[in-house]
Order: C-alpha cells, then sequence, then structure tokens
C-alpha cells in the first residue's frame, strides 16, 4: 500500500526537499507549479453508502446502477456523483486509487503522477517533472540534459550516437564491449552501426561475406533462406549436401580410427 501510494503521489512532484540538484528558479517553478494543483485539482473520494436520493444512479465510469446502500465513492470536485470502489481509478494507468487521493482534469480523475505528467513531462532517470527550458526527448521519453547518460559508463551523450538497451541509453562504446551479439558466421561482435540479420535466435553481419549459404557461398541477403544446426542454406539441395558431406566425414573418421596404426 506504501508504495503503491508513492507511485500514485511522487514527493519530488511537490515538495522541493526531494529535489536538491534543483537551480533556484525550478524551485520556484516546482512551488508554484504544486501549488495550483492543490488548489485546482486535488481532492480525496469519500467511501459511503449510496444514499437514498441517489438510488438507482448510475456509476460515473461503467455506467452500472448503484442502489441506495451500496458501497460507493464520492468526489467533491466532480459534484452529487458516484462510483464503484473498483471503479474509482486512474483515467490513464487505470490503477485504484490509493487512499481515494485524486487530481481532476476535464471531468476526469487522475493518480497524482499522471496529473502532473499532463502538464510536465518526467525525466526518465531521476523521475522528477522538468521545469527546464530545454530537455532531450529519445525514443518516446525525456530527459534533464545532464540525466542523459551511458546507463554503463555515465558518459554524456547529448549529440552522440547511442543506442537503447532495457529502456535506457547506452554509449556504443559500451554497448559493442558488453551487449553486442557476436555474429554467427566469423564471430565477431555485431557493432552498433551493423546491420545484422537475427534467425532462431542466432544473429549474422548483413554484408555478404557472413550472410550467405554454407555449402555454395551464394549471398543470401534478400533471398529465401533456411537455417540448420547454426547454419545458413540457400536452398534445401544445400542443406541436404552439407548433410551428406558431415555423414561422409563422420564415416571416414571412424574408419581411419577403427584401422591399426603402423607401429602396431
Amino acid at each position: 500500500r506504501a508504495r503503491a501510494l508513492l507511485q500514485q503521489l511522487p514527493p519530488q512532484d511537490c515538495d522541493e526537499r526531494y529535489c536538491p540538484d534543483l537551480a533556484e528558479e525550478e524551485r520556484r517553478q516546482l512551488r508554484a507549479f504544486s501549488a495550483r494543483r492543490r488548489q485546482e485539482a486535488l481532492g480525496q473520494g469519500l467511501a459511503c453508502p449510496v444514499p437514498g436520493p441517489c438510488h438507482g444512479c448510475p456509476c460515473r465510469k461503467c455506467g452500472r446502477r448503484l442502489n441506495k446502500g451500496d458501497p460507493g465513492i464520492s468526489a467533491s470536485r466532480l459534484g452529487d456523483q458516484f462510483w464503484h470502489p473498483s471503479c474509482f481509478s486512474c483515467h490513464f494507468c487505470h490503477q485504484q486509487l490509493v487512499d481515494l487521493i485524486y487530481f481532476q482534469q476535464d471531468g476526469r480523475i487522475y493518480c497524482g503522477r499522471h496529473h502532473a505528467e499532463l502538464f510536465r513531462p518526467r525525466c526518465a532517470s531521476c523521475d522528477q517533472l522538468i521545469f527546464m527550458e530545454e530537455c532531450i526527448e529519445a525514443e518516446g521519453r525525456r530527459w534533464h540534459l545532464e540525466h542523459f547518460c551511458c546507463l554503463e559508463c555515465d558518459e554524456p551523450l547529448r549529440g552522440q550516437r547511442y543506442v537503447m538497451r532495457s529502456g535506457r541509453p547506452c554509449c556504443r562504446g559500451c554497448f559493442e564491449s558488453l551487449f553486442a551479439e557476436p555474429c554467427q558466421a566469423c564471430g565477431d561482435p555485431i557493432g552498433a552501426d551493423s546491420e545484422q540479420v537475427t534467425l532462431q535466435g542466432l544473429h549474422w553481419h548483413a554484408r555478404a561475406s557472413c550472410l550467405c549459404c554454407s555449402l555454395c557461398r551464394k549471398a543470401l541477403r534478400g533471398q529465401p533462406l533456411t537455417c540448420r544446426r547454426g547454419r545458413l542454406f540457400c536452398s534445401d539441395t544445400c542443406s541436404r549436401g552439407q548433410d551428406a558431406s558431415s555423414t561422409a566425414s563422420d564415416s571416414s573418421d571412424s574408419a581411419f580410427a577403427s584401422a591399426p596404426s603402423p607401429d602396431s
């Protein structure tokens, strides 16, 4: 319950003490933003039995009727209307509102987190609202300028090439040394700037020397292909030819191993 409350009502959205790195102008904006929200949008739902005059009224969210004495939730900022307890939830994340604290906007109710995000972007790194004039937007998320860094080495990535890893940016160097997949053909890691082909959980460089038939060496980019035992083939014929070659090789090896040595 405490975790849900912290998720729905982030303390850094309304108290500057939880944002020690803010500049003075940002602190001023946070105070004004928080005061305006409390005055215009903040409320607390009241859990109570549906009174007699409201018998048969529809739930504000699902529309099913509420009868006299049924458990219901009322919200003073939204007039004489009721919700089923399970329907009194954030319009955005649909989570039930812990302790019934809500924010209203245009007739809809929100948890504190998603109500704040209607007006200010949230940094994907520190989880604080962004009050600076500039921020970095990438992959549909936003960061403070100083927080857009490599997840491994903390190198600033503003204006640099990067790769997203588990929803966080990673510099090219760290990605290639820690996360790049090895090419099934040549064994070298497939860099961030390299084209690759993935099949059955295996990876190949998209260049002709790697993405080619294991038997006849025909280039396979843009061509039909099949994968058997971690090898690529242009056709079933080459695949069967490879199997025959392997079988013959195994037979020869077995015969050679069983023959007596000259010394014996």
